[in-house]
């Protein structure tokens, strides 16, 4: 019951734009039938703003999956290349509903959109996110895909530090999909090493450990796991110590997903033990909350609230003055 009292008062908010309004009232549109809002929207970005544009592209495809409003945009505008990216990019969508449904997609469903992502590739030659598109859709392939290497440099040569392409590319790495645990985490380390200071790139280590603990959890149960060395032992703490001093330390300008990180930031400090950093984290977010990684380990609101408090009640209890 005093759960239930804090509840409402206490509730984080889930805002799959991140407080980006524009981009909103544009998932609004598609959910209405019009596509003229996704276009004024993409056509109004910042140029060669590849981290706030691959997050707009990327909610704007979820919201069109199952709907026909980006193939209405491209029959009354076949020039738009923002409408060419964004069907390539709602069918990478598309493909993935279809093997949320229990049934993976056939191959000559994967190489026809391979092909309308290619075209993508052509059609908008500085955009990183058709290769994104194609990186994303390379997880669906059994065995994965034969050009994923040519795919990988093709993204990087547009956006060396392109965080949606790391993300992606940590998971086609992952034992869920086409490598292994160990690759997820050299994977990781080394990107959030090549990384500029500020980078949310730093935060990668602790992705591929929410994602190793989801994994392993589902595959051998809680009782096999070692969840104290796991979530603090050195190598954990040490990751997240690096973190904080690679991307919060050095970070100016937030970015577009600055929000997922912060959350799988917080998570991982939480479960460490080192509650007066994470306090500052989530401070940062101030109650914005992701689902992600919060449900790998309970119900996702209540494991955000309860560590949330913690987490303020050590600090407090940390700070000058107090008894």
């Amino acid at each position: 019951m005093a759960w239930k009292r804090r509840r409402s008062a206490a509730a984080p908010q889930y805002d799959p734009a991140f407080t980006d309004g524009a981009l909103s009232e544009a998932c609004q549109d598609i959910a209405a039938g019009r596509w003229q809002g996704p276009r004024d929207l993409l056509a109004a970005g910042p140029a060669h703003d590849w981290d706030r544009r691959t997050h707009r592209i990327r909610l704007l495809a979820n919201a069109a999956a199952d709907k026909r409003v980006v193939e209405a945009w491209q029959a009354s505008e076949p020039h738009s290349l923002d409408a060419v990216v964004l069907r390539a990019d709602t069918e990478v969508m598309r493909m993935f509903a279809v093997a949320r449904g229990g049934t993976m997609p056939a191959r000559d469903l994967l190489d026809h959109t391979a092909r309308i992502c290619l075209r993508a590739c052509e059609g908008a030659r500085e955009d990183p996110h058709p290769w994104l598109s194609l990186i994303t859709l390379a997880r669906l392939y059994e065995g994965g895909h034969a050009s994923m290497g040519r795919w990988w440099q093709e993204l990087r040569a547009r956006d060396p530090y392109h965080r949606e392409g790391h993300h992606q590319g940590l998971r086609y790495m992952s034992a869920r999909w086409h490598g292994s645990h160990g690759q997820a985490y050299n994977f990781a380390r080394d990107s959030a090493a090549a990384a500029p200071p500020g980078s949310a790139l730093a935060v990668l280590p602790q992705v591929a450990r929410a994602e190793q603990f989801r994994h392993r959890v589902e595959a051998e149960g809680r009782a096999g796991l070692d969840l104290l060395h796991h979530w603090s032992g050195d190598a954990a703490r040490w990751d997240l110590r690096t973190t904080m001093e690679r991307w919060l330390a050095a970070r100016t300008v937030p970015a577009a997903q600055d929000v997922a990180d912060l959350n799988c930031l917080a998570h991982g400090l939480v479960h460490a033990g080192m509650l007066h950093e994470a306090a500052h984290v989530f401070g940062l977010l101030d109650g914005r909350a992701t689902r992600v990684p919060w449900s790998y380990t309970g119900d996702a609101e209540e494991q955000y609230v309860r560590w949330r408090e913690r987490a303020t009640a050590a600090a407090v209890a940390r700070a000058p003055g107090t008894r």
